[in-house]
C-alpha cells in the first residue's frame, strides 16, 4: 500500500526522470554480450593451447604468433610460452570478472534490485553495494588486470624496449595510487557518515 502511494505521489517530471534509469538497461545487456565474446575468446586460446600441447601445428603457429611482441619469436612450446599463454587465459578471466561486477553491481546499484536477499547464489559483496563500494572493487579489479599485463611484459621483457617496460611500471603504480586514492576518500565519507548518525 506504502509503496503504490510514494509511486502515485510522483509527478509526471519527476516520474519520467527516475523512469529513465532504465536507458542503462541496454549498457548492460551488452556487457552481458561483450561477457559472450571473452568466453568464446577463452575457449579458443585453450583449445589451441591444448592443440598445441597435442602436437597440432596449426594450433602451435597461433600460439606463438599470440605470444610474440615483434622481437625473438618463439620456435616451440616451451615453459614460458605456455605461462604467457596462461596469463592471457588468466587476464581474460580477470576481466570478466570486472565485467559481472558492473553488470551485477551496477543494475543494483542504479537500476533496479535483483531481489536475491536469501539466494544461496548470492554474491557476498552484492548484500552491502553501493557506488563507493563498487568504485573500490573495480579499482581492485583493474589492479589485478594491470598486475597480469605487467608480469607478462617482464615474463617476456628481452621482446621490450627499456622505456616501454617504466612506461608500464609507472601506469602500475598510478593505478595502485588511485586505488588507494578512492579507498581513502571512501573511508572518510564513511567516518563523516558515522560521525553524523551518531550526533
Amino acid at each position: 500500500m506504502t509503496d503504490n502511494t510514494s509511486k502515485k505521489s510522483l509527478t509526471p517530471l519527476s516520474g519520467l526522470i527516475f523512469f529513465s534509469r532504465w536507458l542503462q538497461l541496454p549498457l548492460y545487456l551488452g556487457l552481458i554480450l561483450a561477457q559472450c565474446v571473452y568466453v568464446f575468446h577463452f575457449w579458443v586460446e585453450l583449445i589451441d593451447l591444448i592443440g598445441a600441447a597435442m602436437g597440432n601445428q596449426a594450433a602451435l603457429d597461433h600460439i606463438l604468433d599470440a605470444v610474440s611482441t615483434g622481437g625473438n619469436r618463439p620456435t616451440k612450446l616451451n615453459e614460458t610460452t605456455i605461462m604467457l599463454v596462461v596469463l592471457g587465459l588468466i587476464d581474460v578471466v580477470m576481466i570478466s570478472n570486472l565485467l559481472i561486477m558492473v553488470i551485477i553491481g551496477g543494475y543494483e546499484t542504479f537500476v533496479s534490485k535483483l531481489g536475491l536477499e536469501g539466494h544461496p547464489d548470492q554474491p557476498e559483496w552484492l548484500s552491502h553495494v553501493n557506488a563507493s563500494v563498487l568504485k573500490v572493487k573495480l579499482a581492485m579489479a583493474i589492479i589485478g588486470i594491470s598486475s597480469i599485463h605487467l608480469l607478462k611484459t617482464f615474463i617476456n621483457a628481452e621482446n621490450y624496449i627499456p622505456k616501454v617496460l617504466i612506461a608500464q611500471t609507472v601506469i602500475h603504480i598510478a593505478f595502485l595510487l588511485s586505488a588507494l586514492a578512492i579507498a581513502y576518500c571512501d573511508q572518510i565519507v564513511t567516518k563523516t557518515q558515522l560521525a553524523g548518525n551518531e550526533h
